[in-house]
């Protein structure tokens, strides 16, 4: 194929030339077809596989939100939990990983309380204040909870931003979490768990399909990311860049297939030998329900007996993606949960859920707030 762009105009005249043998009818096989091409589309559709065309960010900026968050943990851990900034080394390459720990005031002793990592979501995300009423309950149930600000995270400079590796080498990073609660005396190394959402969710399956490997007695993924083949190709090009130019990546799924199917949960159903707890929503905006009914209806055909699913039809919206933030309701001005019957049933099933396989009983009654 052959192909000459005359550039400098709204469209491309582009000549392409067959060599294929003439059929029937065809005449000499060589026929040149002339097609013109809308440079504003080929912008559209263009999508880099350079590490250096990774869409760019105010790291400044993301340092000061970051700062605030902080402080506002900080301040509202006072008299309530026991807060801490930390940082560990992934096991995968010794990558520096911050992270938040919230434990509770008082403990029942040593190895006496069950715990959590839990992952944030977003292709460049962080853990911010908005989380704060849903790990407040858990610490008030009894539950130590480290909260990991992976590779990729924002919040932490432009080489933590740019060193993202989806559903790679980040997901190394979370399971490191791991050394770092068994350090810790009150905890039960034989009692931990882990919840995410959305990109956190596709983190949390990922390890849980580990295999006897997995370091986790159970998991929650919450309306999690399941497929990277069907969502590159469903979100489109914009959604796209963001991904083909990950150095772990390097390119289209087309380009490098193998990796992206290594990296969906979907196709590692197999693989699930512990519970695994999955919340979806039909009215989702972020993982459309077209993504998330197939990795359901695998784990209630091939798991039943680990897989807990339930799908919300069009649930009371979230503050973005209408349904994909449903179980996170939050006043954003007194960080008190907001809550809708559909997320008061999605939180009652997932400390049922971590109850029954976790083993942790309460330790404080909760309490809530709803403005």
């Amino acid at each position: 194929m052959r192909l000459r762009l005359l550039t400098g105009a709204a469209l491309v005249s582009v000549t392409v030339v067959s060599a294929l043998p003439a059929q029937e009818g065809e005449g000499s096989g060589r026929e040149a077809a002339r097609l013109a091409l809308d440079t504003q589309r080929v912008r559209q559709l263009y999508v880099s596989n350079r590490p250096e065309d990774h869409p760019a960010a105010d790291f400044a900026a993301q340092l000061a939100r970051k700062a605030r968050t902080d402080s506002i943990f900080a301040a509202r851990s006072a008299g309530v939990m026991r807060f801490s900034r930390v940082r560990y080394a992934s096991s995968i390459d010794g990558f520096d990983v911050p992270a938040y720990v919230f434990a509770p005031l008082a403990t029942r002793g040593a190895r006496q309380h069950a715990a959590m990592v839990w992952v944030h979501g977003g292709v460049h995300g962080n853990w911010d204040e908005n989380y704060l009423p849903f790990i407040t309950e858990a610490v008030q149930r009894g539950y130590v909870i480290i909260a990991p600000d992976y590779r990729g995270s924002t919040g932490h400079g432009e080489a933590h931003y740019r060193a993202i590796d989806y559903g790679g080498r980040e997901v190394d990073d979370v399971a490191s979490a791991v050394e770092h609660l068994r350090t810790i005396d009150a905890v039960d190394p034989a009692r931990i768990g882990i919840m995410g959402w959305s990109h956190g969710g596709l983190i949390t399956a990922l390890l849980m399909m580990r295999g006897e490997r997995s370091p986790f007695v159970a998991g929650a993924a919450m309306v999690p990311v399941t497929n990277l083949l069907f969502r590159l190709s469903f979100k489109g090009p914009n959604y796209q860049r963001s991904f083909a130019t990950q150095k772990g990546l390097g390119g289209l799924p087309f380009e490098n297939r193998a990796e992206y199917l290594r990296r969906s949960p979907y196709y590692h159903v197999d693989s699930l030998t512990r519970p695994l707890l999955v919340h979806v929503a039909t009215n989702d905006t972020d993982v459309n329900f077209e993504e998330a009914r197939p990795l359901i209806d695998a784990l209630v055909a091939r798991k039943p007996q680990l897989a807990e699913t339930k799908i919300y039809v069009d649930p009371t919206p979230g503050p973005t993606s209408v349904g994909h933030t449903f179980a996170r309701r939050v006043n954003r001005q007194t960080l008190l949960r907001d809550d809708s019957p559909e997320q008061i049933d999605s939180w009652n099933r997932v400390w049922a859920f971590f109850e029954r396989t976790l083993g942790a009983p309460r330790a404080t009654p909760v309490t809530r707030g709803t403005p």
